[in-house]
């Protein structure tokens, strides 16, 4: 069973930073694309940046690019999020999953359909 655990969240002002981890299991991590999405109010679950399986392909959405850089450690079957220069409008929840595809050309979807618990991101204006 993919399981995955979000961490790192927490509150930051306007400007700051964060670095957020994702832990997977029960899949060949290596073997898999990985993204992160965020929950933020008002709007739907948003894919905002995915890795390929060796990191050679990098996708940031346009609300993102520029400021979070997306990496993975294949041997500790980590994903992480680095977040700078922090927005109010980023506050949200965040998650990770193994996504389909990690493409500019087609949007990012969560590939087993399951969810972990996310990691809460405040960004204080």
């Amino acid at each position: 069973q993919v399981q995955v655990a979000e961490s790192g969240g927490g509150l930051v002002q306007a400007g700051g930073s964060l670095r957020l981890s994702c832990e997977a299991s029960g899949l060949t991590f290596d073997n898999h694309a990985m993204g992160w999405f965020r929950d933020t109010p008002g709007k739907e679950r948003e894919g905002i940046s995915c890795i390929n399986w060796n990191g050679a392909f990098l996708y940031y959405s346009d609300s993102v690019k520029g400021r979070f850089a997306i990496s993975r450690d294949n041997a500790k079957n980590k994903l992480y999020l680095q977040m700078s220069l922090l927005k109010p409008e980023d506050t949200g929840m965040y998650f990770c999953a193994p996504v389909d595809y990690c493409s500019s050309s087609r949007p990012m979807t969560n590939e087993y359909g399951h969810w972990g618990q996310g990691t809460q991101v405040t960004v204080s204006s």
